[in-house]
């Protein structure tokens, strides 16, 4: 068996999946060993390493953070693999597509927090029940790292009202802060090994805060959905077919990349980010650090 090979995962079973829709999250969910996880993270160093200078459009940091499946093959290897898949499917149905996926880093000891939201907020695809998130641990994620923190039930609530605050150490977008009450006491902390998995609502409140510890805290984040999402408020949207069929042709398809960066997907980048900007800044009075 190669080294980095995720070894078969079993589907969510009955419990796991009434779980998930009680709470809005489920974790942790073995995916792969921690050897395997070190394996990816290396695979992302290395194009740290060598892209970091290479004068690019857009600086690394933007095409880690935005459609990382679009210029990254090894960013659409891991968030295709069959065994996630098959997690995803459990909640998602057998019709399967990547809306987006990036890798999420808070450096070590960094002041960086990521406010309490929810992550449909902005995205122009409405309040549906037909995306889900699954964050995959590249290194330890606990307490001291700023691991992400769940409200229970919280998915159960509509979208609420949110305020932009553009705060210099927030990672989000655009500093977007759920404007309700949310007590300590009412957050669970979601502690990953390497390798683990924790899937997530798109109206499940969450955020997290700093990294205080001695590693950087490496999160890939992929966002799946099924066919009936469709894109509300921006012209158009694009997503990946990765397991059965797509028979409402809501989103432009594409084709995964088969080398880093390759001109043509630097283009169709530029594209998906042109649109989905409509929807994600959208009534803000500020531009973002991601979408300039």
């Amino acid at each position: 068996m190669p080294e980095g090979h995720i070894p078969h995962t079993k589907k969510l079973t009955d419990q796991q999946i009434a779980q998930y829709w009680r709470d809005g999250y489920l974790f942790p969910l073995d995916l792969m060993s921690a050897r395997g996880a070190q394996i990816w993270r290396q695979k992302l160093e290395q194009v740290e390493q060598d892209y970091r200078e290479a004068g690019m459009p857009r600086t690394l940091n933007t095409y880690k953070r935005i459609n990382a499946q679009c210029v990254m093959p090894f960013a659409y290897e891991l968030a295709s693999h069959p065994d996630l898949l098959d997690m995803v499917e459990g909640i998602l149905g057998p019709d399967i597509l990547i809306y987006g996926a990036e890798f999420f880093i808070k450096e070590a000891s960094t002041p960086h927090i990521v406010s309490m939201h929810q992550d449909l907020t902005y995205w122009g695809l409405g309040a549906t029940d037909n995306l889900v998130t699954a964050w995959i641990a590249l290194s330890e994620v606990n307490q001291k790292s700023g691991c992400m923190q769940f409200v229970a039930g919280s998915h159960n609530h509509q979208i609420l009202p949110h305020e932009d605050t553009f705060a210099e150490n927030n990672l989000l977008s655009r500093g977007q802060e759920i404007q309700v009450e949310v007590k300590e006491e009412e957050k669970t902390d979601i502690v990953l090994a390497p390798g683990q998995v924790s899937l997530h609502h798109g109206r499940t409140i969450h955020g997290s805060g700093p990294n205080s510890s001695a590693d950087r805290r490496i999160g890939f984040v992929i966002r799946y959905v099924n066919p009936k999402v469709m894109q509300e408020v921006a012209q158009k949207d694009y997503a990946m077919l990765v397991r059965g069929a797509d028979r409402n042709q809501h989103f432009i398809h594409y084709a995964p990349p088969r080398t880093l960066f390759a001109p043509e997907h630097l283009a169709l980048y530029e594209e998906m980010r042109a649109a989905q900007k409509q929807a994600m800044m959208a009534g803000a009075n500020k531009q973002s650090f991601l979408y300039d």
